[in-house]
């Protein structure tokens, strides 16, 4: 393994960390792997380090090529600094593809609760106006080409975990701030292909979260898979006894998304 933990630009604290499988483990054709950029979570006040190195060791293992991104939280999260700081991510992992030999067609983005939000942000945000003069050139190369969603955050709404959007905007109130960041509304046809999942008993972020998000993929006919799992708590992570939220039946949510990605055509020999 090639592990190495890069400082983004453009940011005061967000590293990058790769996990790479070396020429000497490629498989025999010497074929670029898929990658999974992971954006772990946090209520964007932490970044839970449970939905880090635990999970990128799992797609690693897997087959991918592997980035976590530590992005900016609390005050450092404002003005669109941590999407900024994915979207960074997912070019830089695009125009160092030969060298760190990844697929660029084949960059999905795997987050957990606020990281979750972060990385369906870059699914619905990518082509942002606001983001246009902050990240510069064409757009389409900050688009992942698929979304993981576990738990995430995603309404500024009802059903909002307001710490999340608090740490975004400094607003406690579903107002304009907010609502500018809630990404049921941010869904068009070219929002990435999604799997999402929940457990139907998370108090933290409703599971109401991720119906209105699959509900605007249906509307605007973007393929998805989701899965709710009727038991267990919010941050479950790897849901095993590594991350202390051992939980055999949701555990299957992280095969079920390798299966997933394969489906898709993101194989990892």
């Amino acid at each position: 393994m090639r592990l190495e933990t890069i400082k983004l630009e453009n940011s005061n604290s967000a590293t990058l960390t790769l996990y790479l499988h070396n020429i000497y483990e490629q498989q025999a054709d010497k074929q670029p792997r898929p990658a999974v950029l992971i954006t772990p979570g946090g209520g964007y006040e932490f970044v839970s380090e449970r939905e880090a190195e635990p999970v990128a060791i799992a797609y690693y293992n897997a087959g991918y090529q592997v980035a976590i991104l530590r992005y900016s939280v609390k005050e450092e999260a404002r003005n669109m600094q941590p999407m900024i700081e994915a979207m960074t991510s997912i070019r830089m992992l695009r125009d160092n593809a030969e060298e760190w030999r990844i697929d660029p067609d084949m960059i999905a983005v795997c987050g957990f609760s606020a990281g979750g939000h972060l990385a369906a942000s870059t699914g619905t945000m990518w082509n942002e106006p606001a983001l246009k003069d902050k990240l510069g050139g064409p757009m389409e190369q900050y688009r992942p080409n698929a979304l993981i969603l576990s738990y995430p955050v995603i309404s500024s709404g009802e059903f909002a975990h307001r710490g999340s959007f608090y740490n975004l905007t400094g607003s406690r109130e579903d107002d304009a701030a907010t609502a500018f960041f809630s990404l049921e509304h941010r869904v068009n046809a070219e929002t990435p292909q999604t799997f999402i999942w929940f457990t139907e008993e998370d108090g933290a972020v409703p599971v109401e979260n991720g119906l209105l998000f699959i509900s605007a993929l249906r509307k605007h006919k973007v393929s998805f898979e989701c899965h709710i799992f009727n038991k267990g708590q919010h941050g479950l992570s790897l849901c095993n006894e590594e991350v202390n939220t051992p939980n055999p039946h949701a555990a299957h949510w992280f095969m079920l998304s390798v299966e997933w990605l394969r489906s898709i055509g993101f194989i990892a020999k």
